[in-house]
């Protein structure tokens, strides 16, 4: 456990002081994985007394706690939460697994009252019921340990130990009349008959007097036993445990909720675990007339069966006026005679309850479900590794390597047990790469052959098929991530009955509205279906195409969402489609959307190999599209005369290798072309793209009049990706010209939209958004604010692992450092950045370079910086780093420098703070004539980068 708060705060590796803190861990672990605001914390850690600034009051000690634990606490736009899984607080462990009736394991995590050392009123509620489940624990595992049996003769529990635990427990809970009934079930175990008849008469009569009620049910029946001096040992046929029970805890819990049903039916597929689980839930019932396991699967009729298990040759008047419950394993080869048998008997015998395993429903009256699902990933790996260390105890396994071995196999548990199993005589490496084979798998010899493989798990299943069912699975096989009924009924042709058989029988799943099959059941089944694999192209083709046009409007998020639910069936459509230039040119703009440049490259080069260097007729757009992603080649006729949404970005985002050398000719051209386009959209889009070229590339004069009509247009039609590039591209025109104020209020203005399409893999979710505003505000001044935001970028960027994403936050990061006058931080956070091994942008990696020259010995890091810019062609670009160079070079240089700048930036003036000074200190220092000769003479240089990298000098 990471986090433990039965009993004082415990934190795994980490030694957290002060109660306030203590109190603010405790109180995020109570909602582990979940947003507690800040308001509730507030409320809850100064609960009447909050402190004269609230908001910067538990900022900091969210920043203290961070300090003595870290990488616990992440921050979210409402608040905080604790960023680990619910599983790895004891809290929640225990009361999932005492819920579970697991009260062993539950009570071995408690170590002192609930929530110990925090004396707030929010601590009360959730203390007290935890300490009542742990009472019930508590009372449920001295009941097992009762029911046990042999436990106390045998001596693992000696009879005064339990009597006289028993006896503290009644001494401090006068009135809990659980422990009173355990207490002479055990005396009466021990031999002390009479003292138990003192107990009940002592309870009695406190009952009567302080609460004016009569013994409860459990006491009464205690009292009876007690009387009789018997205490009935529990019937059954029911087999041993062989091995531990892990993962599955929820559901015997949710199976003993089920009391009032009388046939459970516990269904998923081959393999799941549902016979281990049936058993295991059964195990923990009490039930004085027996509970009998029927096994089906070698039996050739259920009534067969259940008479020999039960000895009798007249089930019914043997079973009238009983209670007892049976479980019928592997209903699904006799799932008729199984239905009406089960029918039959709960209607003759009314005390009768059954618990059914089968891959199917019995769909007779009365029947409650219980889906058996493959594990999630946490359970599936500690079965994993259960199993693994079971079979190779010196075996190390890595978390990763076990997920990922868990994530291939489905969470199926048979599966993860055959794979454990062949860990005795291979290295994880090796079985990593077999999975693959799985079907192959064997288990032990002594396994059912059924279970032997899982290749036989799924022969069971698929014995059981008609033909048309076949032919239905064989064909879901083409999907990818699953699919509509519709998509279904359009590429394979099976109706819904047939559909619904498949899913009756556990071979496919529903959610929602789409339907899904395991890869280990794919494997099974896939074969040379090559009329419907392009059937199932054509029609994921129309789909993108049908998208395209409702990705230009207020629909856009519910169709990027369609799109990402696809994704899976769309790239399978174009790897087998006969005419993949069709699937891939409405793909090309929802790509571009996301900046996905690495994914179109390598979608368009594999289609350009299959189709060659010649366009089919038809297919002119695509093909050139795939060229200009694929080798870096300018735009052909086809790209420019098309207003398609892939076309009109192709102008400036097209190359995979940077934009084509007169990128600002052909954007200014298409732009003058599709002025008067009858669609806003277009209209708009294009100035939009003509704008963003010219403000990157060109002279950047005019950049923010085309980008303001742009937004102006992209507002009419809805489309929110255009709206936020447009304040993007406004927002960096303003900090160009160093109006840093005016730059924050155009970034902030498209929050809703970037809170809107989180999520959908666009470069505008809340990393980006926040790391923009972070850098803004610590260059406008508001430091408080940087860091709030930057926090939060942070958090956003670890999640993302991604390593680009955690370097730009990091150079932000050190550059609110470096302002905030911690020179040293700043530095080692340039550092850590630049030595990460990242396919970083040139413009990023000179940015990064300058900061560090303001907190570091200069000279390398600029000329490493210069030299990154030496062929790059992004304008803005290259006028920072010459403004960062002129700071490090005496005045009549920097005068130069920054005249290069201006001419880049496109202005005669800037606004920026930084370039404001250091224009007046070489004013001072040259005199106003030679200053501005100098602006002159940088403004005709035409390599300033190479006039730049002459000996680099302090200023």
């Amino acid at each position: 456990m990471r986090i433990g708060i039965l009993g004082p705060l415990q934190v795994a590796g980490a030694a957290v002081g002060g109660a306030r803190v203590r109190a603010l861990l405790v109180r995020l672990a109570l909602d582990p994985g979940r947003v507690v605001t800040t308001d509730r914390l507030i409320d809850d850690l100064w609960p009447g007394e909050p402190p004269e600034h609230p908001m910067a009051a538990l900022q900091s000690l969210v920043s203290r706690a961070r300090r003595e634990a870290p990488d616990l606490i992440s921050s979210h736009p409402n608040g905080y939460l604790l960023d680990v899984p619910a599983g790895e607080v004891d809290a929640w462990a225990f009361e999932r697994l005492a819920r579970a009736g697991d009260a062993h394991a539950a009570l071995t995590l408690w170590r002192g009252p609930a929530l110990a050392g925090v004396d707030l009123p929010f601590a009360e509620a959730p203390g007290a019921r935890l300490e009542e489940l742990r009472l019930a624990a508590l009372a449920t595992r001295i009941a097992a340990d009762l029911a046990a049996g042999g436990a106390i003769v045998s001596g693992d529990i000696a009879g005064g130990d339990v009597v006289a635990e028993l006896e503290e427990l009644v001494a401090e809970h006068r009135l809990r009349e659980p422990f009173h009934a355990l207490l002479m079930r055990a005396m009466v175990a021990s031999g002390r008959r009479g003292e138990a008849l003192e107990v009940f008469e002592r309870i009695r009569a406190e009952l009567a007097d302080e609460l004016g009620v009569d013994p409860g049910a459990e006491l009464r029946e205690a009292h009876l036993a007690a009387l009789r001096d018997e205490e009935p040992a529990p019937r059954t046929n029911l087999p041993a445990r062989l091995t531990s029970f892990v993962g599955r805890n929820d559901d015997v819990s949710r199976i003993r909720t089920l009391t009032g049903a009388r046939l459970i039916t516990l269904v998923g597929p081959g393999g799941a675990g549902k016979t281990r689980l049936a058993v295991e839930a059964a195990a923990t019932l009490r039930v004085p007339d027996g509970v009998w396991l029927v096994e089906l699967a070698p039996a050739a009729g259920v009534r067969a069966a259940m008479e020999a298990v039960l000895k009798t040759s007249d089930l019914g008047r043997a079973l009238r006026g009983t209670s007892p419950v049976i479980v019928l394993d592997n209903c699904e080869h006799l799932i008729d005679e199984a239905a009406r048998v089960a029918q039959w008997l709960l209607g003759e015998v009314a005390g009768l309850r059954i618990i059914a395993t089968s891959r199917e429903p019995l769909n007779i009256p009365g029947e409650s479900l219980h889906p058996v699902l493959p594990l999630p990933e946490e359970p599936a790996v500690e079965l994993l590794r259960d199993r693994a260390a079971a079979a190779r105890p010196d075996l190390v396994l890595a978390p990763a390597e076990a997920a990922r071995i868990c994530r291939e196999l489905d969470g199926i548990p048979l599966a993860i047990e055959l794979a454990a199993a062949r860990l005795r005589t291979m290295s994880v490496s090796m079985l990593v790469e077999q999975l693959g084979d799985r079907l192959a798998f064997r288990g032990s010899r002594t396994s059912e052959p059924r279970h032997r493989t899982l290749r036989a798990v799924i022969d069971w299943s698929w014995n059981l098929l008609s033909e048309e069912e076949r032919e239905l699975l064989r064909g879901l096989s083409v999907f990818s991530g699953g699919a509509t009924a519709e998509a279904i009924a359009r590429i394979c042709g099976g109706d819904l009955d047939l559909l619904s058989s498949l899913v009756d029988k556990s071979l496919i799943a529903v959610s929602g509205d789409r339907y899904t099959m395991l890869e280990t059941i794919r494997q099974y089944v896939t074969g040379d279906l090559p009329e419907i694999r392009q059937a199932h192209a054509r029609y994921y083709a129309e789909l993108a195409e049908a998208a395209e046009p409702h990705l230009r409007t207020g629909e856009q998020i519910k169709w990027l969402a369609m799109l990402d639910t696809e994704q899976g069936n769309l790239d399978a459509a174009l790897r087998h489609s006969d005419d993949p230039l069709r699937v891939i040119l409405p793909r090309l703009w929802p790509w571009m959307m996301r900046g996905r440049r690495h994914e179109i490259t390598a979608h368009a080069t594999a289609v350009l190999r299959r189709v060659g260097e010649v366009p089919p007729e038809g297919r002119e757009l695509a093909h050139g599209l795939c060229v200009m992603a694929a080798m870096g080649a300018a735009p052909t006729r086809a790209v420019l005369e098309s207003d398609h949404p892939a076309a009109l970005h192709s102008w400036a985002m097209g190359s995979a290798l940077g934009p084509p050398p007169d990128v600002v000719a052909i954007t200014e051209a298409g732009a003058e072309r599709l002025r008067d386009h009858p669609d806003t959209w277009t209209r708009s889009t294009a100035l939009l793209v003509a704008g963003i070229v010219r403000f990157e590339y060109g002279t950047v004069a005019g950049a923010e009049s085309l980008l303001e009509s742009a937004l102006d247009g992209l507002r009419r039609t809805g489309d929110r990706w255009g709206q936020w590039a447009a304040y993007y591209w406004l927002s960096l025109a303003a900090e160009n010209r160093g109006d840093f104020a005016r730059a924050l209020v155009l970034a902030k203005e498209p929050e809703p939209i970037a809170a809107e399409l989180a999520g959908l893999g666009a470069p505008l979710g809340p990393m980006s958004f926040l790391l923009r505003l972070g850098q803004l505000m610590t260059r406008s001044g508001d430091h408080t604010g940087a860091a709030t935001a930057l926090e939060r970028a942070w958090q956003a960027a670890l999640r993302s692992e991604d390593p680009l994403t955690i370097a730009r936050v990091t150079h932000a990061r050190a550059e609110l450092a470096r302002r905030s006058g911690d020179r040293g931080e700043a530095a080692r956070l340039l550092r850590s950045a630049l030595a990460m091994d990242i396919d970083a942008p040139p413009q990023f990696r000179a940015f990064m370079n300058v900061e560090l020259a303001r907190v570091a010995e200069p000279a390398e890091p600029l000329r490493r910086a210069l030299e990154l810019m030496a062929t790059c062609e992004d304008r803005t670009a290259r006028a920072t780093v010459l403004e960062g160079v002129a700071e490090h070079r005496e005045p009549l240089t920097a005068a130069e420098l920054l005249g290069a700048a201006r001419l880049l930036r496109g202005i005669t003036e800037s606004a920026d703070p930084f370039v404001v000074a250091l224009a007046a200190r070489c004013r001072t220092a040259l005199g106003e004539q030679r200053y501005e000769e100098a602006l002159v003479r940088g403004a005709s240089m035409p390599n300033p980068e190479r006039y730049a990298l002459s000996p680099l000098s302090s200023p």
